[in-house]
């Protein structure tokens, strides 16, 4: 299928998910099983994870890695549809080989099978393949890279999503989707949701001074399905949501979960200091924390997208901030990862 065109593929044909028990892979296979879609994951094993899952969800669990090209081709064969949800998830300057590894080589195989199998890929990639525009004004699909730190993880997204173009070239029917961050149930890990759960803990004193756009995991496996039939082939589609300062989506954290909102925002020094003293730790420990000097200086910047093309071509559109956070948090403590806190002088404002 030549590029710009969308696809026309039947419902009953078989969808593969890979990253499937991932925040967004495991809310496209819940979307696909109450869709009645016939659904496959790939996946490397069984284990408490993988079980938790896929519980009661008929899925068919095809063995397989992104290395292995065998597994790949028969996971993908007789497909109509991939969606290719798996990467290495880590703001930070280690792990380049890892991610190149998966984020890029795995990206590319995964591509290659789709292509072999005759099948449609939706390759879940990110926002943070695309620049940031320097007036702070919401960029689009066509805005070029620059304004985020080069770190490993940047620069894979951008590198899997050229290792997709490329099989595009070459005959593969794909489309592109790059949400923005993503809060809501199915958070297995968990991921993102880990931010919620670092406020709702009561560590969420001085929010960080840059801002996000936040959105929910079910309005983006919603707009990953709706790209199956509507999206353009060799095309990019920003699935955005709210934008909103750390300080105020923090407040809405604390609000949800019982705790005292942050006193305000982090001094921006004190945030650059933290991040190197990450930096500093890592090398002496050889493990790098979540806190270093890449994803400080991401928290310092006011990440804005603009959503206008998918919700124009494939009818894209998200709920409310306030209803994502209250189902993730109850989420999260239904199953044990949280316990709810009463603070009455939070409740009383």
């Amino acid at each position: 299928m030549s590029p710009l065109l969308a696809s026309s593929l039947p419902d009953t044909s078989d969808c593969l998910v890979t990253g499937a028990t991932g925040l967004v892979g495991n809310n496209v296979v819940r979307q696909f099983v109450d869709r009645g879609r016939p659904v496959r994951v790939l996946v490397r094993g069984s284990g408490p994870v993988v079980d938790r899952a896929f519980a009661g969800l008929p899925v068919t669990r095809c063995p397989g890695a992104l290395d292995d090209e065998r597994s790949l081709a028969a996971a993908s064969a007789g497909a109509g549809v991939v969606v290719h949800a798996a990467a290495v998830v880590h703001c930070g300057w280690a792990r380049l080989e890892e991610m190149r590894r998966v984020n890029v080589e795995g990206t590319r195989l995964v591509a290659r099978a789709a292509r072999l199998a005759g099948a449609r890929l939706i390759h879940v990639s990110s926002v943070d393949a695309i620049g940031l525009r320097s007036d702070g004004g919401p960029a689009d699909e066509d805005t070029p890279p620059g304004g985020m730190p080069e770190c490993p993880y940047v620069v894979t997204k951008r590198e899997a999503e050229a290792a997709v173009l490329a099989e595009v070239e070459r005959g593969l029917d794909a489309v592109i989707v790059n949400p923005v961050y993503m809060l809501g149930p199915w958070d297995w890990k968990p991921s993102s949701g880990r931010m919620l759960l670092e406020v709702a803990a009561g560590r969420g004193l001085f929010a960080p001074p840059g801002a996000n756009d936040f959105v929910d995991v079910r309005d983006v496996a919603a707009g990953i399905i709706t790209a199956i039939d509507r999206g353009r082939s060799g095309r990019r589609y920003i699935l955005g949501g709210h934008p909103l300062s750390y300080l105020d989506a923090w407040r809405i954290f604390a609000r949800t979960t019982g705790r005292m909102p942050p006193l305000g925002h982090a001094p921006r020094a004190a945030v650059r200091v933290a991040g190197w003293l990450g930096d500093a730790i890592g090398l002496i420990s050889g493990r790098e924390p979540d806190v270093n000097s890449a994803a400080t200086t991401m928290s310092l910047l006011a990440h804005n997208f603009s959503s206008r093309r998918a919700e124009t071509e494939l009818g894209y559109a998200y709920r409310p901030f306030e209803t994502t956070v209250q189902d993730a948090w109850s989420w999260f403590v239904e199953r044990g990862y949280a316990r709810p806190v009463r603070d009455r002088a939070v409740l009383a404002r």
